[in-house]
């Protein structure tokens, strides 16, 4: 039996390795009035990351939980925090880390990435930033664009949420097509948001 996540109220808290830019873009659809939902908690492994500035900056509570030297308390620490910050759902903007057992468990079929192809292409351990847009020119790929899925216990690979396609012509580089899927992926996130609130968009969670 699979319970079905309809028409939600959304208390989002944020993980961000670097520069967060579809967490800017959808607290940014908060503030507007654009996406009916909360921020309540940027997280980042990061202590210097342009997350967490931009977190203190906008009254946002900041929290940097590294992961490198105690993987398992990490994961105990940020799902305690998540938890403690009311979160009902956690949004992913450019999280290089692998989410631990706790977290993932805490909030399964809850927690939403970005991912700038079209899963299950180009996806998986080592699938990020460029090396994306590099394997989809060198695969002469007709298409790319951004997927936005359900998080599990692998990368890239929990259930594809929604999908925004983009033309990749002949002559581009990866250079190219990394310019056209980063100016997508934020305003794609808020679109994808506002559809989950509205239940346009249901979460099949197991």
């Amino acid at each position: 039996m699979r319970r079905v996540d309809r028409g939600v109220s959304m208390k989002l808290a944020f993980l961000a390795s670097n520069n967060g830019s579809s967490m800017r873009a959808i607290v940014a659809a908060i503030r507007t009035g654009e996406l009916d939902a909360e921020a309540r908690l940027i997280v980042s492994n990061k202590k210097d990351a342009p997350a967490l500035s931009f977190a203190r900056e906008n009254g946002i509570s900041a929290l940097h939980i590294p992961t490198m030297k105690d993987e398992a308390g990490a994961d105990s620490a940020l799902s305690e925090a998540l938890a403690r910050a009311g979160a009902t759902h956690v949004v992913l903007s450019g999280y290089l880390r692998k989410l631990g057992p706790k977290t993932l468990s805490a909030f399964q079929g809850r927690i939403l990435n970005v991912h700038p192809a079209l899963l299950p292409k180009f996806g998986g351990q080592g699938f990020y930033g460029r090396r994306v847009h590099e394997a989809v020119v060198a695969a002469r790929e007709a298409m790319t664009g951004v997927t936005i899925h359900l998080v599990d216990g692998e990368y890239d690979h929990g259930p594809v949420v929604a999908q925004f396609t983009i033309p990749v012509s002949a002559n581009d580089s990866a250079e190219d097509v990394e310019r056209k899927v980063v100016a997508a992926e934020p305003g794609f996130f808020v679109d994808t948001l506002k559809r989950l609130v509205s239940g346009e968009i249901v979460l099949q969670i197991p």
